[in-house]
């Protein structure tokens, strides 16, 4: 596998992002123990699945993209408390750290078929 090809960009994308999303949550002041108590909740729409492989990879890929904790953030910006925006910016290191990882949006063939396995 070469170094630019595009699976370890992504990884390495997926890894920036989490790494700025931490330090982005350390700037807000945002409480760890928190952020380690919700920093998988966004996997427990993977039950979705339990009603078949396209409720399930909807249902997962509704939160595992970058466009809803981008709205929320948007809609946080204008909130009076920043406790709705450190939460945009767990759940945006949650999904920088599954690309990193190597998991990516689901196919409704299967969990494991990821649009990362098909690049």
């Amino acid at each position: 596998m070469k170094l630019l090809s595009p699976k370890p960009l992504l990884r390495a994308e997926g890894l920036a992002v989490l790494v700025a999303a931490c330090f982005l949550y350390h700037a807000l002041h945002g409480s760890w123990l928190i952020f380690a108590a919700l920093f998988l909740t966004p996997d427990l729409f993977m039950l979705g699945y339990l009603f078949g492989a396209r409720v399930g990879a909807c249902s997962y890929n509704l939160v595992h993209t970058y466009t809803a904790p981008l709205a929320l953030g948007f809609v946080a910006y204008f909130a009076p408390t920043t406790s709705l925006f450190a939460f945009c910016v767990l759940w945006t290191a949650h999904i920088g750290f599954d690309r990193f990882l190597g998991y990516g949006l689901k196919y409704e063939t299967g969990f494991k078929d990821t649009h990362l396995q098909r690049v």
